[in-house]
């Protein structure tokens, strides 16, 4: 059943950006970017390679302010004049999966796990031993806490990144391509726990990515980046935009080259 469009309802909407543009200096990479995500919808932003998805999430969780424009996760703003305390507290309520996965190779497995555990709780050690276990089990991967990254495949690393990133119980999870550096199988494997995690959890998810089938697979709804116009070309279910009448959105979707021009 297809879900309703995102909408900037203080009761339904989980992310908000208000007209904002990112930049790095003078370098604007992205401007008047508008756009909301439904608590408990999976909303996917993609678009080619350099069109600036990953800035965009940077933006998002507070690694990058934005030039002008607000942000806003379940309510409350976290971009301009917001204090450090706003913003650390927002970043509890919120998880991260890199795209690297970004594990540390002298802990293990467990070790990551518990990283954000223990720098933003009081939890005592058994309490963290037991959130930990519970967190791999929910990837798939009890039994393997002792493990360290370098004896992982690289769809292990993600799914440990993933548990990483679920350990708080975070409210909104942000995934930077889940699926790249993994074959066909893996990546749907990996599709497969973020639709069964959504499910379960009702956890509000924004998926940046270019992967066709995992787009078509899990998305309830997704924004389309482009490069040239340095903002967003297309809003809609993807089964929507698959038939878009615009050749840049229809050259994405069915694997063709760029238009001219």
């Amino acid at each position: 059943m297809q879900k309703n469009a995102p909408d900037s309802s203080s009761d339904n909407a989980a992310v908000c950006l208000e007209k904002i543009s990112i930049g790095y200096g003078d370098n604007i990479v992205l401007k008047d970017i508008d756009f909301c995500v439904n608590r408990g919808d999976i909303v996917t932003v993609l678009g080619g390679s350099g069109c600036g998805k990953s800035t965009l999430l940077k933006a998002i969780i507070g690694l990058l302010p934005p030039l002008k424009g607000k942000i806003y996760l379940q309510g409350e703003e976290i971009s301009g004049n917001v204090s450090g305390m706003t913003l650390a507290e927002a970043r509890k309520r919120i998880g991260v999966l890199f795209q690297s996965a970004a594990l540390i190779g002298s802990l293990t497995v467990a070790e990551n796990v518990a990283l954000p555990i223990v720098e933003f709780s009081k939890a005592p050690r058994g309490i963290i031993h037991d959130i930990v276990r519970l967190k791999l089990e929910m990837v798939k991967l009890g039994g393997f806490g002792e493990y360290f990254p370098s004896d992982l495949s690289g769809g292990m690393k993600k799914r440990v990144g993933l548990a990483r990133a679920m350990a708080l119980d975070p409210e909104i999870l942000f995934c930077d391509e889940p699926s790249s550096g993994l074959d066909p199988v893996t990546s749907a494997e990996m599709d497969q726990l973020l639709l069964e995690l959504n499910e379960s959890l009702g956890i509000t998810m924004v998926v940046i990515t270019h992967d066709l089938p995992s787009i078509m697979t899990i998305s309830d709804w997704s924004i389309m980046l482009d490069r040239s116009v340095r903002g967003i070309i297309a809003k809609g279910p993807p089964e929507e935009l698959e038939n878009s009448p615009d050749p840049r959105v229809h050259a994405f979707f069915h694997r063709q080259p760029a238009p001219e021009g």
